[in-house]
């Protein structure tokens, strides 16, 4: 019961420290700047902050700046492939490959869009596609970036580790069953 008591004492006389009167009363501002304090108007551009959250390391609120961004910019190539980014790097494939294929749709030539795509397609196995996407990236850039070749020899190298390989002569028959079955064989 005593507790009980302290508890309400306390309560109450926290709720007659709220600021009934002053500069600060029924307002949500807190104390004016500094003099000299620069006055910033307008907001910071959600892109930039995203790429410096990205570099950080802070995909999630990356993600968030780049969905602000919206607002500003539309669904543009550049909003596409950073959303694209942010979700990849949150271990999001699936929605990252969709983001991403709809950057390289919307704009053909962005090579950061399909060198990121084939990395989404390289964590998800759809290696001759990442070769496809790594290959498209490489001629965009002309064989500039050393990272894009090395994604693309990488892509290389899976694709003929989880290739079939079948000797050249080999040879294959196609053999009627009946009834419209045929069987291959090989010699």
């Amino acid at each position: 019961m005593r507790a009980g008591l302290g508890l309400f004492g306390l309560l109450f006389a926290l709720s007659a420290c709220e600021a009934s009167t002053g500069p600060l009363a029924n307002t949500r501002e807190g104390p004016p700047p500094p003099p000299g304090t620069a006055r910033i108007t307008e907001a910071v551009d959600g892109l930039i902050v995203g790429h410096r959250l990205m570099a950080a390391g802070e995909f999630d609120l990356a993600l968030t700046a780049y969905t602000r961004s919206i607002s500003q910019y539309g669904l543009n190539v550049d909003v596409l492939s950073a959303i694209g980014s942010a979700n990849m790097r949150l271990g999001r494939l699936q929605q990252a490959e969709q983001w991403l294929q709809r950057a390289v749709d919307k704009d053909p030539d962005f090579v950061a869009a399909w060198n990121n795509l084939g990395v989404v397609q390289i964590n998800s196995g759809q290696f001759i596609k990442a070769q496809a996407s790594f290959k498209r990236a490489f001629a965009l850039d002309n064989g500039n970036s050393e990272e894009i070749r090395a994604n693309l020899i990488l892509a290389n190298q899976l694709v003929k580790a989880t290739s079939a390989e079948i000797p050249e002569d080999y040879n294959f028959l196609l053999v009627r069953r009946g009834n419209g079955r045929y069987l291959l064989l090989g010699q």
